[in-house]
């Protein structure tokens, strides 16, 4: 969601090779993102009533039923921000935030989405939730979705960094731990892969955005870096060194 779509669509090709394409919808234009002819994420102008909404990224969680999911969500102790909604030709959603207020929305697809492996490129690699208590976040997720821990890592005065996975699943998916006191609020946050970090983030850099943290090393002989596109949206990057 942002504030310039035309320059996001600019920015994101670049940056990380999505092509891109117009969806006319009653009332705005959706823009689908997508590699090798495969659906990764969307792109839309920040409507009237998100007018004190920052642009940022929205994660979708696949479930069964987004209307039986959003009841849950409440009676975990969770808000539903758009209630159950159809898209027209596209499935239903809603949008959530969890009892730390971090947004996140549920999606029904007529079709299961495809699973891909998290080294693929241009796709999203790994989710992250930054919350004011991961641990009762966890408990939020797990009781929403069926996720389960995986490996833990000791991040020192940071805390606790756990990472999650979807039960049965081989490979974590994502981690969750607590936000440092300077960041004001709970968010998701998610990360594309690249083919290389360093060529990356020489074209964020070269298309305008800003590299906030990074890169840093993590597990996986991989690397990392945090950054923000010139709307204002944050977005992280994940990629081997080269």
């Amino acid at each position: 969601m942002t504030t310039d779509t035309e320059g996001a669509k600019a920015f994101y090709k670049a940056v990380v090779g999505w092509d891109v394409q117009d969806m006319p919808m009653p009332g705005m234009t959706y823009t689908i993102l997508s590699i090798g002819g495969t659906q990764v994420a969307g792109l839309m102008a920040r409507p009237e009533m998100a007018k004190n909404t920052p642009p940022a990224w929205f994660g979708y969680v696949a479930v069964d039923d987004v209307d039986a999911s959003a009841e849950q969500a409440k009676k975990l102790g969770g808000q539903v921000h758009v209630p159950p909604t159809d898209i027209p030709n596209v499935g239903r959603f809603s949008m959530i935030a969890d009892p730390q207020g971090a947004v996140i929305s549920l999606f029904k697809a007529p079709q299961q989405p495809e699973e891909y492996p998290m080294s693929a490129p241009a796709r999203v690699g790994w989710h992250e939730l930054m919350s004011a208590d991961a641990s009762k976040g966890f408990d939020f997720y797990s009781k929403m979705f069926g996720w389960v821990k995986s490996d833990a890592m000791d991040m020192g005065p940071m805390g606790t960094y756990q990472m999650f996975k979807r039960d049965g699943a081989e490979f974590a998916t994502g981690g969750m731990m607590n936000k440092p006191k300077e960041v004001p609020a709970s968010f998701w946050s998610y990360y594309f892969t690249v083919p290389s970090i360093d060529a990356a983030i020489g074209r964020l850099t070269k298309a305008g955005g800003k590299v906030i943290n990074g890169p840093m090393e993590v597990p996986g002989s991989m690397w990392i870096v945090q950054g923000m596109d010139p709307q204002g949206a944050m977005f992280s990057l994940l990629g081997p060194k080269s």
